[in-house]
């Protein structure tokens, strides 16, 4: 079977599958994805909420009283259709967002993401309310409204525990659960980090709803999700939410005033994972010099688009390649040595041609780290092929890269997320072995990440060595593709150039030794006289 065949029939068998899949799913799931991209359409606005620059601005950040309410614009199922049962649909929606006052002035108040039976402003009030709720409505069983809150000033008379917390509501502001906002982190989740919220800076959030339990969990922007939520609480929606609400964000000021732009949001109610889809890189940064994004409580080595500084001043170092700008702390590398013991044996998780992989903790968030000698030319060009394409790319199923860092003297350092159930060879090839379901839903995910590489993006990436060892499973066995040393970028539409071969023995498309013309066809291809390829490795 040729490459060009196969290809065909892989992206119709994948079709097929989504569509079988997408059959059993739940009648009346909702799903959207907003990056950086809100527009006059994809929202409805009301008071102050406006579109910035693509990024949705919930109040005026220089007036007084400000109030501002963003929705998507048509009702959602929030209920199980064709059901006399009162229970919720699960949900799961992230957004990236960032709180920023206004040069001297005291910042205030704060924004919500809440689920309205009603658009408009009816019943909305500034300042403590946070466009939410008002004097009289505040607490009424009729309102039915559910919200997550993020304020940053401490109102005696709805029990706020500080003025910079995190708050689950359920037709009040005085909140179910509440807590000050920052993440878990340690072996053991044990230790708390504050983070503060309106000093400009970018943090991601995550709130999912599933069985009865609400869970909330926050970190910046670039960072993995911690494993410990924020929030976790058993609540009782049935008596809240409608058949159908409207869902989006409400943000207000009073006599103290700050900016709440929202950047990202996704949503969902059927896929938990939708958040990795948001694009944390390269984002506009709202940081006032001087600013830290840290209150009195730990420090997180993290990823810049552009370059910026730590505590103390330290300057991030950073790497320009092409348009292509990704940064990490120059301190990375002197704490995963203390952290690790000196990448300690023990901690190799992987091997490849041109250094290791170890097991890495920062910021209480496992990471993977790949070390490459800068003595290798070829392990250079690794690096700098690694940072120029996956450190732009942004895909639920491609392994993320947080950054990078290289000392003076020693070697290159990659730093991606953890992928807690290892390569896909072990799962195959070893112990553990996948079911059914489970090989179709690692082939369904490979398939998903490769178009998004050669149609999703602004070029077209070509991974040039796809294989079993190369497809890395998460914790929830979802499958992500990684290493990508041997990639390269293409315009759409561009003939690509010849280059040398090269690739894995046994997963080379014919033509491309042939000709030295790789083709998005070879990132399918696989060897039927050996059956060398993920696809008869997987199925």
């Amino acid at each position: 079977m040729s490459s060009q065949i196969l290809y065909v029939f892989l992206n119709t068998w994948t079709i097929l599958i989504i569509a079988i899949l997408s059959s059993n799913s739940v009648s009346g799931t909702t799903e959207f994805i907003f990056n950086t991209n809100f527009n006059s359409t994809s929202l409805s606005f009301y008071g102050n909420a406006t579109i910035q620059s693509s990024i949705l601005s919930l109040t005026n950040d220089t007036t007084t009283f400000s109030l501002g309410r963003a929705l998507y614009p048509k009702k959602i199922p929030t209920k199980l259709s064709n059901s006399s049962s009162s229970t919720p649909l699960p949900f799961s929606t992230s957004f990236i967002f960032s709180l920023a006052p206004f040069k001297n002035l005291l910042p205030g108040h704060g924004f919500a993401f809440v689920f309205l039976p009603l658009p408009g402003l009816a019943g909305a009030s500034s300042a403590q309310h946070l466009g939410v709720f008002n004097f009289t409505n505040n607490g009424d069983p009729n309102n039915h409204i559910f919200g997550v809150e993020f304020d940053v000033f401490k109102n005696q008379e709805f029990q706020d525990p500080d003025d910079n917390h995190v708050g689950v509501d359920l037709n009040s502001l005085t909140s179910n659960a509440s807590y000050t906002a920052g993440y878990w982190s340690g072996e053991f989740d044990e230790d708390f980090n504050e983070l503060k919220l309106n000093n400009g800076v970018n943090y991601q959030v995550w709130i999912d709803f599933l069985d009865s339990k609400i869970n909330v969990t926050m970190a910046l922007a670039g960072v993995k999700k911690p494993r410990k939520p924020l929030i976790s609480e058993v609540v009782d929606l049935s008596g809240v939410l409608l058949d159908e609400m409207y869902v989006g964000f409400c943000g207000a000021t009073g006599a103290l005033v700050e900016s709440h732009r929202i950047l990202a949001w996704s949503f969902s109610n059927s896929n938990f994972s939708i958040g990795d889809g948001l694009v944390t890189q390269n984002l506009p940064s709202f940081v006032a010099s001087g600013d830290s994004a840290f209150g009195s409580k730990g420090f997180i080595v993290g990823c810049s688009a552009g370059g910026g500084r730590g505590k103390k001043g330290r300057r991030w170092k950073k790497l320009k390649i092409g348009k292509c700008i990704i940064g990490l702390t120059g301190l990375i590398t002197k704490r995963l040595e203390k952290q690790r013991k000196g990448f300690a044996e023990k901690n190799v998780i992987g091997i490849g041609g041109n250094g290791k992989v170890y097991k890495g903790l920062l910021a209480g968030v496992e990471v993977a780290v790949k070390r490459i000698s800068h003595e290798s030319e070829h392990g250079l060009k690794e690096f700098l092929a690694e940072v120029s394409s996956l450190g732009r790319l942004k895909h639920r199923n491609l392994v993320g890269l947080r950054g990078w860092c290289k000392k003076e003297k020693g070697s290159l350092i990659l730093v991606y997320d953890y992928m807690e159930n290892g390569s896909l060879d072990k799962r195959l090839f070893e112990s553990n072995m996948l079911s059914w379901e489970e090989r179709i839903k690692v082939l369904k995910d490979v398939a998903s990440g490769i178009l998004y590489l050669h149609e999703g993006w602004e070029s077209k990436v070509l991974h040039r060595d796809i294989k079993a060892s190369n497809v890395l499973l998460d914790k929830d066995m979802n499958a992500r593709l990684g290493d990508f040393g041997l990639a390269r970028m293409h315009q759409h539409g561009e003939m690509t150039a010849t280059t040398q071969v090269v690739g894995t023995a046994g997963y080379i498309a014919p033509e491309v030794v042939r000709t030295g013309r790789a083709s998005p066809q070879v990132d399918v291809f696989w060897d039927t006289s050996t059956g060398g390829g993920v696809w008869p490795e997987t199925y």
